[in-house]
């Protein structure tokens, strides 16, 4: 595996196996990982929330199926705020997906294998077009793993704020009535699921800021205004990690523009 490219705020974040137990309710109030029983798991864990995002992906690749959840978090993490390299973006999103897969075939009761190969498929769809995506069928499947989980885990509020997107993401590029026709997507829906998130996780910068970047899509300069506030919210947040520190800045960087 190549060097990744190094989390910019290295060292900013220290945690260990302790304080990652202690504070595991928060870290993870959005996707709602189990807290792990196997020590090389949650070390994999460790590094991840310091930004060590290589290391925990390739440490959770190791470990199996117990650690495909934070090899897959960890790589998505990376690939969608480090990776410059479009072509190795991808390939990254499309691994994430084929674990993900492999994860949820041999447990299908672990709801974040499927969340992260939609989240995977999303990224990657963005990657090589919405429009193309869909006609390659993507989009039912980002779609139905998304509801899948909501349904089995209504109060994931990360699996909310991905479906938020989808149906923004559809709408914007095919349009209202073909969205809601060929997709199911809708306008009301997918706003209401970020609502729906913000209320589940009321600290997630990552919700804050994928809703700006929806209401955009969806509305335009109409909903400026409202993505802007979004957008700020998000700004200040504070961050408690190196994950949550990346949609921070990000959410500074689209005010500067």
């Amino acid at each position: 595996m190549a060097a990744w490219t190094v989390f910019p705020y290295a060292g900013d974040y220290r945690f260990d196996a302790a304080s990652v137990t202690k504070k595991w309710a928060r870290l993870h109030a959005g996707d709602l990982e189990p807290l792990p029983q196997d020590p090389a798991v949650l070390q994999a864990w460790v590094h991840f929330h310091n930004g060590e995002f290589q290391k925990a992906a390739t440490a959770g690749q190791n470990l199996g199926f117990a650690g495909t959840c934070v090899a897959s978090k960890a790589t998505c993490v990376y690939a969608t705020y480090l990776e410059k390299h479009e072509t190795r973006r991808l390939d990254l999103f499309l691994a994430v997906a084929d674990h993900a897969s492999h994860l949820t075939a041999n447990n299908p009761d672990n709801l974040n294998g499927r969340y992260w190969r939609a989240y995977a498929l999303g990224r990657y769809s963005q990657g090589i077009s919405v429009a193309k995506a869909l006609a390659q069928g993507l989009g039912t499947k980002i779609k139905t793993d998304l509801e899948y989980v909501i349904r089995h885990a209504p109060q994931h509020a990360d699996a909310h704020v991905a479906l938020g997107s989808f149906h923004a993401e559809v709408i914007d590029k095919v349009g209202s009535l073909i969205g809601a026709m060929a997709y199911g997507a809708k306008k009301d829906v997918g706003l209401t699921l970020f609502e729906q998130a913000l209320k589940l996780h009321q600290e997630s910068s990552c919700c804050l800021l994928e809703y700006a970047h929806a209401m955009l899509m969806l509305g335009g300069n109409d909903m400026m205004d409202e993505a802007n506030q979004l957008y700020q919210r998000a700004a200040q947040t504070k961050p408690i990690d190196a994950a949550e520190r990346l949609d921070v800045e990000m959410a500074k960087a689209q005010l500067n523009d």
